[in-house]
Order: structure tokens, then C-alpha cells, then sequence
């Protein structure tokens, strides 16, 4: 099945070109971190863009790629693996994206192994 993913609007993202200035890489290393699965991007309004919370001080947050590589591993398609990322999760509390924010990560790759197996 061929869905349109669409993350919720009130999600801010940045284009490629801007996530290239902010980590001081050239776009075609940013597309690399991506085919990577170190970054999720998806199109938006024509143009590809990644979720500007993937980011903290000019860097990715931590925890991030890993989680990206077990749920990929586990048969997560990046549309889901960015649902779930966004998801609200009550025993976390708020999403697992907000827990890597805060330092928790370990606890959210637990979480996402848990899942892929």
C-alpha cells in the first residue's frame, strides 16, 4: 500500500539546505545521514524536510539514530518509525522523541527493541 505520510502540521521541519547549515555539512552528507538511518526526512508542501526536534545546540539528539536502526531492523517502515516517534506515550510521559530530548534514551531504545521483536 502506497500511503501519503503526513506528520501532523504543528510539527516544525526543516529543509535539507537548513539542516545542512545547522550541522555544517553539505546537503548531499545530510541525505547520506539519512539513507543512513541516522535522520528521518519526508516530503512536505513539495520539498524534503526533517522534524526540527531531531535537533538540540546543532546536533542530532542523542539516541536518536539508534532507535531509528532497531526499529528498522525489527521491519519498521520510516513513516511508522516517525508515527511512533510523535506518538503520545503515557508510561514515558509525552513521546519517545521528547524522552531522547531529555536524556532518556536508554529507556526509549528498550521501548523500540521491545516493539521490533
Amino acid at each position: 500500500m502506497n500511503e501519503v505520510f503526513v506528520l501532523s502540521e504543528d510539527v516544525a521541519t526543516l529543509p535539507v539546505a537548513e539542516v545542512a547549515q545547522l550541522l555544517s555539512l553539505p546537503v548531499s552528507r545530510v541525505h547520506q545521514l539519512v539513507r543512513d538511518g541516522q535522520l528521518l526526512s519526508f516530503r512536505r508542501d513539495g520539498g524534503v524536510v526533517v522534524p526540527a526536534e531531531f535537533f538540540v545546540d546543532s546536533e542530532i539528539v542523542k539516541g536518536l539514530s539508534g532507535t531509528i536502526t532497531v526499529l528498522r531492523d525489527g521491519g519498521y517502515s520510516d513513516p511508522d518509525i516517525l508515527r511512533w516517534l510523535f506518538a503520545e506515550d503515557d508510561s514515558l510521559p509525552g513521546t519517545p522523541l521528547d524522552s531522547l530530548r531529555a536524556g532518556r534514551h536508554r529507556e526509549v531504545k528498550r521501548r523500540a527493541q521491545a516493539m521490533a521483536f
